[in-house]
């Protein structure tokens, strides 16, 4: 797999990720499920080793019930 560059923007993202779905105690399957994306690209995501576009990023804001600016505040 092709890695990405470091990014302080995706680390921000992978940490809420990671909180938002542990507060409900959802899987990662669970979430990549809800939110209609591959569970291994979403581990990829949430280790920061995945790009991630604006609409899955909606996608997961949706299926968590989030805004997408909570998935990327700091």
């Amino acid at each position: 797999m092709k890695r990405t560059p470091k990014s302080e923007l995706r680390d921000v993202l992978a940490r809420n990720l990671r909180l938002f779905r542990a507060e409900r105690g959802w899987s990662q399957e669970r979430l990549a499920h809800e939110a209609g994306l591959n569970r291994t690209y979403l581990s990829a995501v949430e280790r920061s080793e995945q790009n991630i576009s604006l609409d899955n990023i909606a996608k997961l804001a949706v299926a968590m019930k989030v805004s997408a600016s909570e998935l990327l505040k700091d």
